[in-house]
């Protein structure tokens, strides 16, 4: 989701983005997702090509961690759900960023808290959590840890509305916040009418999308979150509860043994080459 993250803040903030990752390819690759999703607004009519010009002079990608940080005023993690790879993130992002800098972190479910405490600076951390794909989607829950500040809260909320977000504050750092607390549940359960043969999965979001209003079925949705991340999120969720509604179904944890992972592996619930 970074890369979604990085359009909407030079886009709509029209904030000066530095957009990092481990490797150039990855970045590449952002960039092409940037250039096609501005595409599409340009097509639509919602933005001229001297806007698309503007926004992407607005955004400088670079693999140096140091260069990215150097001046920045909000740092937003969008890393895998991986507690062990955010936790070593943060702590090198806390090393060399600015004292002013707030750490923001786009997890969708591990602790605030938890994470936080890989810094010198909880105070100055809480959640983003932005809903996939963030161009589009209006809501952002941001999550208090138990030594984030009012202050902070205060700031992200503020720099989430120049982004053009409705909020929503989480007061307490509970697993998967509140979207993905009821969310999980219902996700799973479309899986396994799927897995027992209920029906179709093209039945089963139909269903959801007229009979609940959804604006898209939920296998469609799990293909576009991914369903190795879906997967790490019910295993949170489950950890952290013990609560045996987020078990996961077999059949998700047999498509992610098989890297049908959904739009970003090209096949999950649906054939998205073809799609495409």
């Amino acid at each position: 989701m970074g890369h979604g993250i990085a359009q909407v803040a030079a886009q709509v903030a029209k904030s000066q983005v530095y957009l990092t990752d481990v490797k150039q390819e990855y970045l590449d690759r952002g960039l092409r997702m940037i250039d096609d999703s501005l595409g599409r607004f340009v097509r639509k009519g919602e933005l001229t090509e001297d806007d698309m010009v503007e926004i992407k002079k607005r955004i400088h990608s670079t693999l140096s961690l140091k260069e990215a940080l150097r001046e920045a005023d909000i740092v937003i993690e969008a890393a895998p759900e991986e507690v062990q790879l955010k936790c070593q993130l943060f702590s090198e992002v806390d090393r060399i960023a600015p004292q002013r800098t707030i750490i923001v972190s786009n997890t969708s479910s591990i602790s605030i808290t938890q994470l936080a405490a890989a810094t010198k600076r909880p105070e100055k951390f809480c959640g983003m959590h932005f809903f996939n794909p963030p161009q589009l989607m209006k809501l952002v829950e941001i999550v208090r840890g138990v030594k984030t500040s009012d202050e902070t809260i205060q700031t992200v909320k503020e720099f989430a509305e120049r982004m053009g977000k409705d909020t929503v504050i989480v007061n307490r750092d509970t697993p998967g916040f509140i979207v993905n607390r009821i969310l999980l549940p219902a996700l799973n359960e479309a899986i396994f009418l799927v897995e027992e043969g209920v029906a179709e999965p093209a039945d089963v979001d139909k269903a959801i999308r007229l009979g609940l209003n959804w604006p898209m079925g939920p296998l469609t949705l799990l293909d576009y979150i991914g369903l190795d991340t879906t997967l790490s999120i019910a295993k949170v969720l489950l950890e952290e509860t013990g609560d045996p509604k987020y078990r996961a179904s077999s059949l998700l944890k047999q498509m992610v043994r098989a890297g049908l992972l959904g739009r970003k592996t090209g096949k999950g619930f649906y054939d998205w080459m073809e799609k495409k």
